[in-house]
């Protein structure tokens, strides 16, 4: 088992790429820190997939986007999990249709909020905490095929992916005395629940796959095997790199 004895506190882990890496991560050993937001359906589900592999689940809830809760998830998981070993900054918010000239502050704050400080708030603790302990540990943060490509009618969603490809990149180096890995997964179409609408509906679907050289949407667990990778010591050599997994979406991106 590459994940023996970890512990790991997963972010937006109620559905989709998170539930799949917290299901991939108990598969291989790890106990799994469960964060989720709203939808508490979904993560009681995937504390029943951790459980089903014979590991400990813990379940919060709570916004990442704000810096005292996210201490709490951290305080909470050392105390009932033990130590946290890996951090995989999951949880986002997408948006779509908004041009900028009609884009409300509000918006914007909520999007960068949660898509970029999140990530950030929950990497301050996951390191305060790893240097307490000796340093060493993985940060794997999941972005979106849109920190590399324009997203037009929705900038702060773009905006906020390309920054925390610009933060994997920064804390790779911040981080490296400490042995701390710090790299990013870059995903292109997966079948979630946010994307389901768009690909139950035959029009939208074939819009979306016909750029796409695979012709097909990729699954959460495909994710999440490469969230393993990096999160165990096969990827000990690897640090500040964004990983697109895409099925080669921005190779074609623009072609005839």
């Amino acid at each position: 088992m590459k994940l023996q004895g970890k512990v790991a506190l997963i972010t937006g882990a109620d559905s989709g790429i998170g539930q799949a890496t917290a299901e991939v991560f108990a598969r291989e050993g790890a106990n799994v820190s469960i964060i989720y937001h709203t939808d508490e359906k979904g993560a009681q589900e995937t504390r029943r997939l951790v459980e089903a592999q014979g590991r400990r689940a813990l379940v919060l809830q709570g916004d990442v986007g704000n810096s005292a809760e996210v201490a709490k998830f951290f305080e909470r998981t050392v105390a009932e999990l033990g130590v946290i070993d890996i951090l995989v900054n999951n949880a986002g918010q997408g948006m779509q249709g908004i041009p900028v000239e009609k884009l409300e502050d509000a918006k914007l704050e909520q999007i960068l909020r949660v898509n970029l400080m999140g990530p950030l708030f929950c990497a301050r603790s996951f390191i305060q905490l790893r240097k307490k302990h000796g340093g060493k540990g993985r940060i794997v943060n999941i972005s979106s095929v849109a920190q590399h490509l324009p997203t037009a009618e929705s900038a702060p969603y773009g905006m906020s992916k390309a920054g925390l490809g610009s933060l994997t990149r920064s804390l790779s180096v911040e981080l490296a005395p400490d042995r701390i890995n710090v790299n990013n997964i870059a995903p292109g179409l997966i079948q979630t629940p946010m994307t389901q609408k768009r690909l139950d509906d035959p029009k939208q679907r074939e819009e979306s796959l016909k750029e796409i050289p695979w012709h097909r949407a990729g699954q959460p667990e495909e994710i999440a095997r490469l969230a393993l990778f990096l999160a165990s010591d096969d990827g000990d050599y690897v640090t500040g790199q964004t990983w697109t997994i895409d099925g080669g979406l921005t190779m074609n991106w623009g072609g005839a």
